[in-house]
């Protein structure tokens, strides 16, 4: 939130460096991002690290002139030249601003124009380049006229990008005062966490500011006489929710003039971040800015219109299911049962506390305003606001709560502005439906709890002290030993008894200052460390994978159903759904990585020939019966691409395959030490029929692997090269991992290595007769590996060759060819009782 220093001292009297206002600020929660510069002098040696930007106006370059008279250039049709008096004398100046044609040959102005004059060796920004790019000053001659001065714009000054004219001040502007003591000021760009969404305003910045200075607030009153009729039956309001817009009133005044506001509050309204639009709208913005209480003004002529000129109700109700409203941005959004409006008899007027509607707004002929001050549930204004994409400044106060007590007083102050911008007169009184009323929480604090919380001696005098400087109402009780601490009307963050208490102590300590709080150690011996299994595990996993060539990457957990319906082909039954999510895409906890791993993959695959991925996190499966989910931390690999990537001396244009992966998968077993592991044919709904394998323990399911579904390919943008993919469950392998295990020291004897081919049926996998193999080959037999799979009509129909290299070796002597034989001649004849397998000749 932007809070102009101008704007701060309505409320308070304070006369301290910018750099050490913001670090009041910030100790107070305030956390200053930066300082905007307008005109003031910022620290030449800033000891506190805030950052300063923008333009300083020295006293003797800039000052405030004016223009006594304007005349046509007589060589150019868009200069001018104007006889300027600048408080030491009358000179005469050349400019092309558009906004001085109107004064040209008027003779002797009477008033004169007051404007921002700007002397020889100012910098200043450029004003007709794009950005802000400062430049100096400089004598120069312009269609024969020679001239080292200026007059300028907002641009050229840096209060904002208007260049399309010279600022004109108001009539009774002073000149020849330096111009930062007129208009200068500095705008601080102050972060509003949640915690502190109260001072969303100037009031509340200027009440945490007086508070830690420990100096009174002011408090400018703008009372206004009410003239006129009463604002009793001109219209009548309904609340048909009120959980959730618990207080609605409006207030009445009739015969203003919609007009330009006045100089200084456009250029507070910019400095605050708010384009000024006209006298009415810009009051509304203004008390809202000032006091955090959102306002909307109707034209009353055209709700009298509507209700056939009868007095109209205002209702404020649920919308209906598809019912649309166009908004004062001229979009027409559309609407569900779970979003509050504000309507007539007659249909829709505004979204409640976001925006108002295009066919009710303020127009230039407006004379009479019904004013709305209301409030509503800030959790459904979030909700509201985030379907519909839709941020305002009303919006954002109000999806973070306003307290119903400041209603009245924003809406008084605000139909005073108006009577006082744009003429006319205010209704005496006011319609108000206070359905809900709001009870300021009561807590009792101790010594006691002072000293337990916060582990230092505060008197209760002092924290009552601290305390009535936020304008909390505090009375000594008990003989002196509770103090009774009543919550302002402003506040919507203190709770009642427990919590309470902490957040009665929370704004003890921000007063007291956490600096002055010591620091003590703590007494107490350190509870024991125990080491976490899973964390451990996890660490050691993502290092197997790091060395196998892989690159870990992190995905939201948050996803949407829709999401995961493209890889899945329908939605989980079931999913942990966000009560306030941020965007529709993030409503939902996921429940399967590879629907993360698959964008990614998606993202990435036209940037490299060679992908490889992982991710290890949770996946969100809701426990029926129970609020909270199971969390399973799964891992997820994905690659794709060429087998080997390009380079010099390799043109390898083969692409990575099923067999890739199911390498990886081993390697990330051994690694782990993850003994008796077998895969099996499998179907799953997003991987191809014939490549796709389930990963066993045991008959424990571990996880699935294989490549993408041709049908679910067509979904995603990819290239030719097939996608692989593999999801495991961790926390089944997890306790399979060996901490433990044996190594055995290299043999020193030579190995006898051959080759083995065996004739089986079609139905015989590979696996089955590798593990007969072992079985036989016993120790000896240190390894044996499938090279080769050859079919032919000779081996007759339904049946296949496996070949093998097999490698025998003792750790206690040299093999001689008759023990090789011994051995072969084993696992001959055991795959030929278990498998009906035949050596082929």
């Amino acid at each position: 939130m932007n809070i102009p220093l101008s704007w701060l001292k309505d409320f308070i009297d304070i006369d301290l460096p910018l750099e050490e206002l913001a670090r009041v600020m910030t100790m107070a929660g305030l956390e200053v991002d930066e300082v905007e510069l307008r005109g003031l002098m910022g620290p030449e040696n800033d000891h506190h690290g805030f950052k300063f930007t923008g333009l300083s106006w020295p006293a003797d370059k800039f000052v405030t002139a004016e223009i006594l008279e304007v005349n046509q250039h007589p060589d150019a049709d868009r200069l001018v030249l104007c006889q300027l008096n600048d408080g030491t004398g009358e000179r005469t100046i050349l400019t092309g601003a558009p906004n001085l044609f109107p004064y040209i040959g008027k003779g002797r102005l009477n008033p004169s124009v007051k404007v921002a004059y700007v002397r020889e060796g100012a910098i200043l920004y450029d004003g007709h380049k794009p950005g802000f790019e400062l430049t100096k000053l400089k004598k120069t001659k312009i269609r024969g006229f020679e001239t080292n001065s200026m007059v300028c714009s907002e641009k050229e000054l840096g209060i904002s990008e208007e260049h399309e004219g010279i600022i004109i001040f108001e009539a009774d502007a002073p000149v020849g005062i330096p111009l930062a003591d007129y208009i200068g000021d500095a705008v601080f760009v102050i972060d509003i966490l949640p915690n502190m969404a109260r001072n969303a305003c100037i009031k509340g910045v200027a009440r945490e500011v007086a508070a830690q200075l420990n100096i009174p607030m002011k408090k400018p009153q703008r009372h206004v006489k009410p003239e006129g009729k009463s604002i009793e039956g001109m219209c009548r309001i309904q609340i048909n929710e009120p959980e959730l817009n618990n207080r609605f009133m409006v207030g009445y005044a009739e015969g203003l003039k919609s007009q330009p506001s006045p100089a200084w509050v456009q250029r507070r309204l910019r400095a605050a971040g708010m384009r000024p639009i006209n006298s009415i709208v810009d009051a509304t913005n203004y008390v809202m800015l000032e006091t955090g209480q959102p306002l909307h003004a109707f034209d009353y002529d055209t709700l009298l219109k509507r209700a056939g000129n009868q007095p109209p109700t205002i209702i404020t109700r649920r919308a209906y299911q598809g019912e649309k409203l166009v908004t004062l941005d001229n979009i027409e959004r559309d609407l569900d049962e779970n979003m509050m409006l504000v309507t007539d008899q007659t249909g829709s007027l505004s979204i409640a506390g976001i925006m108002g509607g295009l066919e009710s707004e303020i127009v230039p002929e407006t004379t009479n305003v019904l004013l709305e001050s209301a409030v509503w549930n800030f959790i459904n204004i979030r909700k509201t606001a985030s379907k519909l994409r839709l941020s305002s400044e009303a919006g954002y106060r109000n999806s973070r709560g306003v307290h119903p007590a400041i209603a009245q007083e924003a809406c008084e102050q605000c139909l005073a502005l108006m009577v006082e911008w744009s003429g006319g007169r205010v209704a005496p009184g006011f319609i108000d439906n206070y359905a809900k009323k709001v009870i300021d929480p009561v807590n009792r604090i101790t010594l006691q709890d002072i000293q337990r919380v916060l582990g230092v001696e505060i008197p209760l005098e002092k924290a009552a002290e601290l305390l009535q400087r936020l304008e909390f109402e505090c009375t000594l009780e008990n003989d002196g030993n509770v103090l009774k601490v009543k919550t302002p009307p402003h506040r919507l963050d203190i709770g009642e008894g427990v919590i309470g208490r902490a957040d009665i102590l929370e704004e003890i300590a921000r007063l007291f200052g956490y600096d002055h709080i010591p620091t003590t150690r703590m007494e107490d011996e350190l509870p024991p460390a125990y080491a976490n299994k899973m964390i451990s595990f996890e660490e050691k996993l993502k290092d197997v994978l790091v060395s196998l060539g892989l690159n870990e990457i992190i995905t939201y957990r948050l996803t949407s159903p829709e999401r995961e319906e493209r890889l899945l082909g329908k939605p989980a039954p079931a999913y942990v759904r966000l009560a306030n999510p941020i965007s529709p895409e993030r409503c939902v906890m996921r429940t399967n990585l590879n629907v993360c791993m698959m964008e990614i993959i998606e993202k990435n695959i036209r940037l490299s020939d060679h992908l490889e991925f992982f991710e290890v996190g949770p996946v969100f499966l809701p426990r029926e019966g129970q609020q909270l989910p199971d969390e399973a931390y799964h891992l997820a690999i994905g690659i794709t691409g060429k087998r080997y990537s390009e380079s010099w001396d390799t043109h390898n244009k083969i692409c990575m395959d099923y067999f890739d992966l199911k390498g990886i998968i081993e390697a990330v077993f051994e690694g782990l030490h993850v003994p008796n592991i077998s895969y099996s044919p499998y179907v799953c709904d997003y991987l191809h029929p014939g490549k796709c394998a389930a990963i066993y323990s045991g008959e424990e399911l571990l996880g699935v692997f294989g490549e993408l579904h041709p049908a679910v390919r067509q979904k995603y943008d990819l290239l030719a090269a097939p996608i692989l993919l593999l999801d495991l469950d961790l926390g089944k392998v997890e306790p399979l991992a060996e901490r433990i295990y044996k190594v055995q020291s290299i043999s020193p004897f030579p190995s006898i290595l051959e080759d083995i081919a065996v004739v089986v049926d079609e139905t015989v996998t590979a696996d089955e007769v590798l593990a007969v193999i072992k079985q036989a080959g016993g120790k000896t037999l240190k390894s044996a590996e499938l090279f080769d799979i050859f079919r032919s009509a000779q081996l007759g129909s339904g049946k296949k060759s496996l070949a093998y290299n097999l490698v025998y070796q003792s750790s206690e002597k040299t093999l001689t060819d008759k023990d090789a034989s011994a051995i072969r001649s084993k696992i001959i004849k055991r795959l030929e009782q278990v498998l009906n397998a035949k050596l082929r000749s």
